[in-house]
């Protein structure tokens, strides 16, 4: 088996690449998945891209993203609903079983926490069997602390978990990101419970960097840079019995402004050395 069987190279990793250069360059180097994203992927037209990926012998490993489905106001949830079961669609048509949710931040002038975490569970009610019917599995992902008010009130793995919990596993998993996981050492034991019940839905890959650099969404470090002990979380994922993809999605000024094709290619090796190895 290929070193890289599981490697998945995540489309904002090196989004200087446009989808037909990644997907070419990901067929040539033996790169088997991608993770998109749905704005460069309806800029090129979702039927095209999924056309594009087959094409080249690849798969999509995920797409991102879903969510934001915190709002109070009927309007806005009714608006955040459909977009959502427009992302559903996408993903469908991408051929991937698993959109990415980024939950939400709290609504302006609020500080309601577990209002805003129940919203989410409402939504998530009526969205499940929606996903469910298209073949297209929701991921809760839960984002490190320092995004809970703008973008995520779901902050710990065991929150996701939670969440996940209330609705049937094939409707509703979780992500295990290591950027935003790393810090907490509840984590290995509940990897264990998500894997038992199988809701673990994605993997995904990014290290942390010190100091962290102005822009905080942009701080995620390449593979061995960083705090964290990448291959020690792949095995407890793997312990798990998670199998499936193995997806790389780092956002850094450094690595955009560099070629494409040498940040995929140096990222693949990374994998290898950091992950693997």
């Amino acid at each position: 088996m290929s070193a890289l069987a599981r490697f998945s190279i995540n489309q904002m990793t090196v989004k200087q690449l446009p989808l037909p250069e990644l997907v070419a360059a990901s067929a040539r180097m033996g790169v088997p998945y991608v993770g998109l994203w749905r704005e460069p992927v309806q800029e090129y037209g979702t039927e095209a891209a999924a056309k594009l990926v087959r094409e080249a012998g690849l798969r999509v490993s995920s797409l991102c993203r879903g969510g934001f489905l915190t709002a109070v106001g009927a309007q806005e949830r009714r608006l955040a609903l459909a977009d959502n079961q427009r992302a559903v669609d996408e993903a469908a048509t991408l051929g991937t079983d698993t959109l990415v949710l980024v939950c939400g931040g709290l609504p302006e002038g609020s500080s309601d926490l577990p209002g805003a975490r129940e919203r989410i569970a409402e939504a998530l009610a009526e969205l499940g069997p929606y996903a469910l019917r298209h073949g297209v599995r929701l991921a809760i992902e839960a984002l490190h602390p320092m995004y809970a008010a703008d973008r995520c009130v779901v902050s710990t793995f065991g929150q996701a978990l939670e969440l996940a919990e209330r609705f049937p596993a094939e409707q509703v998993g979780v992500v295990v990101d290591t950027y935003h996981l790393w810090w907490d050492e509840r984590v290995p034991e509940q990897l264990v419970r998500a894997g038992a019940a199988g809701r673990i839905a994605s993997f995904q890959l990014a290290d942390w960097i010190t100091p962290l650099p102005a822009g905080v969404l942009t701080g995620r470090g390449q593979l061995g840079d960083g705090s964290i002990d990448l291959r020690a979380f792949r095995e407890s994922v793997d312990a798990a019995g998670y199998d499936g993809p193995v997806e790389v999605e780092i956002f850094n000024e450094e690595l955009w402004a560099g070629d494409g094709e040498e940040v995929l290619a140096e990222t693949a090796r990374r994998y290898v050395r950091h992950v693997l190895d």
